[in-house]
Parts: C-alpha cells; structure tokens; sequence
C-alpha cells in the first residue's frame, strides 16, 4: 500500500461522496445504447441500499483523510465456476486520486479482503472503451473471461 494512502469500510455518511463520482463511469464515452442518467440514478439507488445493509464498500483516503475513491465488493455467481467468487462492482478513483496508485491500492485491498473470507477468485465487469480501467487490470493479472457483444434492433 502507498504509505499515503489509507482504506477504510464505507459508511452510510460516505454515500454522498460515492453518488459524486458515479458521473465519472461516462467519462470514458458510453456505447449510444447505455444512457447515463439512467445508470447514475440506479447505482445511486443501489448504494443506499448496499450501505444501508452492511454491503462491503472500501474507502481509499489521503493522509488527510480526503476520500478518493471507492471498491464495491459481493459474492458473486457464474454456474461454470467451482467454489467461491467474489465480484468488483464498482471501482471509482476520484479527480484528485487518479495517477496516484489509489486503483492499485484498492484492488490490493479488494484481493486481501476476498482471500482473507475464503473466496478463491475475483471477477468485474469493464466497459470496452474504459481502456485505463482495462490496462490497470491487466497489470494486475486479471484476464478476459466473456466478452459480451450487444447490438441494437428495431
């Protein structure tokens, strides 16, 4: 862990902070089909009800313990995979934490966190265009699994 970087559990308190940087899954450039008003009104309904009810959200703080950013974890499912999974929903690096080793940091935590509850591997789910996300991954050794393809029709 960077020695300036801290990880704490989410609270409820955090839930404005996190709303905050849900805009930021746009940034990237959406497919047309995706709307995000859509998604940032959704996820912002499902963080209230994941910290509402003890969901294991991570908070990466500064030395100040300035928020800047946030990995979502829960048990995930796949019907092929044997034995426990567990799933990164969200992962979101503040402004002002990008290019500091925060995502780093929190998929370390993320990692040590699923070990440490028994689950013997990680999965996410990454927009095609998010090439910096998908880098970061990469690096870490994750690899692709299923591609999904999408096309609209009338």
């Amino acid at each position: 862990m960077q020695p300036n970087i801290s990880i704490r559990f989410a609270t409820l308190s955090d839930l404005p902070f996190i709303q905050g940087l849900l805009p930021s899954y746009a940034e990237f450039g959406l497919p047309p089909w995706r709307d995000a008003e859509v998604m940032v009104k959704t996820d912002s309904e499902v963080f209230v009800n994941a910290l509402q009810n003890g969901a294991t959200i991570f908070i990466a703080e500064d030395q100040t313990q300035t928020p800047l950013g946030f990995i979502h974890l829960h048990p995930g499912s796949d019907h092929y995979f044997k034995g426990k999974q567990c799933h990164i929903s969200d992962l979101i690096v503040a402004s002002a934490g990008r290019g500091q080793g925060v995502g780093k940091v929190l998929m370390a935590k993320a990692e040590a966190w699923a070990i440490s509850e028994g689950y013997e591997r990680l999965t996410l789910n990454v927009f095609a265009g998010n090439e910096r996300a998908r880098k970061l991954y990469e690096e870490l050794g994750f690899g692709a699994d299923v591609v999904k393809y999408v096309k609209e029709i009338e």
